[in-house]
């Protein structure tokens, strides 16, 4: 039987998507998003190649390269020693239609998708309209939300979780998010600075490990982001003080004059996955179900990744072509990448970059050298940091 009705709680890049997909394939969808408006998220900005890929199927993704930069090199910097480990993701042609990444904020997406969806009459985004619960049977799904204006109540055939981190439908649902929360949080500084005329040889991607305080560089269409971590000790207060910002942006190039900010976000890390993606007719999607530090750009691909995923096997059960034990193969497919690959490569990341021992770094930063020059290995080193061999596993790549 054909679908009636979704309904996808959260207007974010994987909500949007969601209901940009559903919408092209003549299934109705109403998008509920309690903000009066698209956030303006500053957190992910990276796009793998396999994403771009997928993007391309929707028309979508020569905006988004329109929107970014293209970033053709990677670069693993040690502080200490200045040693530049440079990965060419050319290598990757001949694996994917975009052998880059690009560096375009999730924001200008969300926007995107949302002009796009005008041209869907079946289509609607609600601003204003918190979830705050739902009921199910064997038939519907019945959501409830607010507008201001007392509680409605609305029927679809499922709901799709896509409203992050803090999810009120996985919350609803008690689906237990398990995993763990770093002590330390990470802090973004964006400025119009152009490191690039003082630091040789910077791309626009740079991780830049060191045994005191490594961070993180990356260039998005007129400015910088700088990603640090934060001390333990450290109140929020202080370190998104100008002394504090100032001393780690003068960390990065010592200059006479102070540096301008264009923004400041300081957030917690954590690295967690949610027990079931699925509750009947209510399945989790990117953040709401799983969630990891951002050193390798994998948690917004990663959700778009489950969209993608998820949108097929309801398309399938529209088109009676499969029942819902597709939302099962969903899961099956979806939740095994995130624990044993995007959780998993992000930890060592983090790992790798926060090394306290100089020898240990000094190893680790000679081997990250000797891969990138030896071009059968930075190709598998590649492969698996774009995303790629994750996607393969999980069927989702030939």
């Amino acid at each position: 039987m054909a679908i009636k009705q979704v309904i996808v709680a959260g207007a974010g890049p994987v909500g949007m998507l969601c209901a940009f997909r559903l919408a092209r394939a003549g299934i109705p969808v109403t998008v509920l998003e309690r903000g009066t408006d698209l956030a303006e998220d500053l957190r992910a900005s990276t796009w793998h190649p396999p994403t771009l890929d997928m993007m391309e199927e929707l028309g979508l993704a020569d905006d988004i390269i329109r929107m970014g930069l293209i970033a053709r090199y990677v670069q693993y910097r040690d502080r200490r020693s200045g040693t530049v480990a440079e990965f060419d993701m050319d290598l990757l042609r001949g694996e994917t239609g975009h052998p880059y990444r690009v560096q375009c904020e999730q924001f200008k997406f969300t926007r995107l998708v949302y002009e796009r969806l005008s041209a869907f009459p079946h289509c609607r985004v609600l601003f204003g309209a918190r979830l705050t619960g739902f009921e199910q049977d064997a038939d519907k799904v019945t959501v409830i939300m607010d507008r201001g204006n007392g509680s409605e109540r609305l029927e679809a055939d499922y709901l799709i979780g896509a409203d992050g981190a803090w999810s009120t439908v996985r919350r609803v649902a008690d689906i237990e998010f398990e995993g763990m929360t770093y002590p330390e949080r990470f802090y973004v500084a964006t400025t119009a600075f152009e490191f690039a005329d003082v630091l040789p040889r910077l791309s626009y991607v740079n991780y830049v490990a060191d045994t005191e305080e490594w961070f993180l560089l990356l260039k998005v269409p007129g400015s910088w982001r700088c990603l640090f971590p934060t001390r333990v000790d450290e109140t929020d207060e202080e370190v998104v003080s100008d002394a504090r910002t100032q001393a780690r942006l003068q960390g990065v190039h010592p200059r006479n004059e102070p540096y301008r900010t264009l923004h400041r976000t300081i957030y917690a890390v954590h690295q967690r996955v949610a027990r079931k993606y699925r509750q009947g007719r209510v399945v989790l999607a990117g953040d709401a179900a799983h969630i990891n530090n951002p050193l390798g750009g994998m948690g917004m691909n990663g959700g778009l990744h489950d969209a993608m995923s998820l949108c097929t096997a309801l398309e399938r059960i529209d088109r009676a072509e499969a029942d819902e034990s597709a939302l099962d193969g969903y899961e099956r497919q979806r939740r095994p990448i995130a624990i044993e690959y995007i959780n998993a490569s992000t930890q060592r990341n983090k790992k790798v970059m926060e090394e306290r021992d100089p020898e240990a770094r000094r190893r680790s930063q000679e081997e990250m050298c000797r891969q990138a020059e030896d071009s059968v290995r930075a190709k598998e080193f590649l492969k698996k940091s774009s995303m790629i061999d994750a996607l393969r596993a999980a069927g989702q790549l030939r």
